[in-house]
């Protein structure tokens, strides 16, 4: 009986991981351009989320945060973007649940390599400047009008 719930867990694991599977992957830019409804054009929208609990101690400061912001993230889309409060939860890699006063920056914009790299310069540097384990990058085609 013991056993039990480890098997349990296991098939409803694997169950979930059928299921998923035919999902697919989200449809390119390109395919968004064609499903756009007229008046509208394709998109990108990245929601990148920053956890502001520092692993070694402390937490980011709204000082350092508007600096970040001011200093990286606005020069690479100064077209604009949203930032939203938040509290995120999180398992930890030493297996312990992390809950943290996070940011939430949304970004929208045409899909391109320029953008890609910026993004991936905007996550590097807060990793590194802040000792963060990971940056959630989430990524939708979606289809806006202006």
């Amino acid at each position: 009986m013991a056993h039990a719930a480890p098997r349990t867990r296991l098939a409803l694991i694997a169950l979930m991981v059928t299921a998923l599977a035919g999902c697919g992957t989200l449809p390119s830019a390109s395919t968004a351009g064609r499903t756009c409804d007229a008046g509208f054009d394709a998109f990108e929208r990245d929601t990148l989320f920053f956890g502001r609990a520092i692993p070694a101690g402390g937490q980011v400061s709204d000082a350092q945060w508007a600096g970040f912001l001011d200093s990286t993230v606005t020069p690479a889309f100064p077209q604009g973007l949203t930032v939203l409060d938040a509290v995120g939860q999180w398992r930890g890699a030493s297996g312990g649940v992390v809950r943290e006063p996070s940011k939430l920056v949304v970004l929208l914009h045409p899909r391109s390599a320029k953008d890609d790299a910026a993004i991936a310069g905007i996550i590097d540097t807060y990793r590194k400047k802040f000792g963060q384990e990971a940056v959630l990058q989430e990524r939708q085609s979606v289809c806006v009008r202006f």
